[in-house]
């Protein structure tokens, strides 16, 4: 056989392999979804047929991670909060598949208006915007919305909105996870005075954005309690933490280590995925919550 010939029958034979490989490639068709093990859990990332897949491989649980924008004493980055709780349940959602939210930060931190940086909502907006979201998700297959908290300062809005989905009825359930430190274990911590760009919370940020945190800045502000405001255990005022903290700022960053930030992030993502896997399995609250609201429309019937 001719040189020439032998070559146009090498590229004929290359030109079918790879015309037949383009063929089954994904990129052929614009529908295929991907594998499920290659499936984002970012609820951004994914196109819109592979959104189908993830929801229906998430059995309809999907996460709100809920942080905030605020000062985080003298060296950690306005976004602790949010890039935390994001950092969490993401790498939850890849242990126990589910889909989540991109970052969201309309909460409650009406004590840090004074603050640079501070993005504070009204609180009509803070609801509103959450149960629209909320239902958003739910019209878009997640009937199990797990809002997992990153910030201090949501721990009564959010289960009084969780309360609230009691007003009228829902075809989907609203979760609320609320624990971000265990109460135990791990590296000895230094400090008692811990609730605010202090040790623990300086030490997940040098696991879920080192890049972000400035610890040779963490002793130029105080952190210490205040105390300038004196009353009986028992009564609340609005303005206790400015009261206590008006730097914004409980605790010492400073004495962060990475080995105590492993450990609370390593608990908060575990802890996560049991939720996310505990809601899975729930098939009670839904069936209990249409039970409740058709009895609210004639509490005259429901026995004593």
């Amino acid at each position: 056989m001719p040189h020439y010939m032998r070559f146009q029958t090498s590229f004929t034979v290359l030109f079918a392999f790879a015309w037949a490989t383009l063929a089954i490639s994904p990129l052929a068709n614009s529908q295929t979804v991907a594998p499920p093990s290659k499936l984002s859990v970012h609820w951004e990332e994914l196109t819109a047929a592979d959104f189908r897949e993830g929801v229906h491989r998430a059995q309809g649980v999907c996460l709100l991670p809920f942080g905030i924008l605020e000062k985080h004493g003298p060296h950690l980055p306005l976004g602790t909060d949010l890039l935390n709780v994001r950092y969490a349940a993401l790498h939850a959602a890849e242990k126990e598949y589910a889909v989540v939210l991109p970052e969201y930060y309309f909460g409650q931190i009406a004590e840090a208006r004074h603050e640079p940086g501070t993005m504070a909502y009204s609180r009509d907006l803070q609801l509103a915007l959450l149960q629209e979201t909320t239902d958003e998700m739910a019209r878009n297959g997640c009937k199990k919305v797990i809002i997992v908290n990153g910030h201090g300062g949501n721990e009564s809005l959010l289960p009084y909105f969780a309360q609230t989905q009691l007003d009228k009825p829902h075809d989907y359930v609203i979760y609320i996870f609320d624990q971000r430190s265990p109460e135990s274990g791990g590296p000895p911590k230094k400090t008692t005075n811990d609730m605010h760009a202090g040790e623990s919370e300086t030490s997940k940020m040098m696991i879920s954005r080192p890049d972000t945190v400035h610890i040779d800045r963490a002793a130029t502000e105080s952190g210490a309690d205040q105390h300038r405001q004196n009353l009986p255990d028992g009564v609340y005022t609005g303005i206790w933490w400015y009261a206590r903290f008006p730097y914004h700022y409980s605790g010492e960053g400073a004495v962060a280590t990475k080995e105590l930030g492993k450990f609370e992030m390593d608990w908060w993502i575990d802890t996560v995925v049991k939720v996310i896997r505990a809601v899975k399995a729930d098939e009670v609250s839904l069936e209990l919550q249409n039970e409740f609201y058709e009895k609210s429309k004639h509490p005259l019937d429901t026995q004593p």
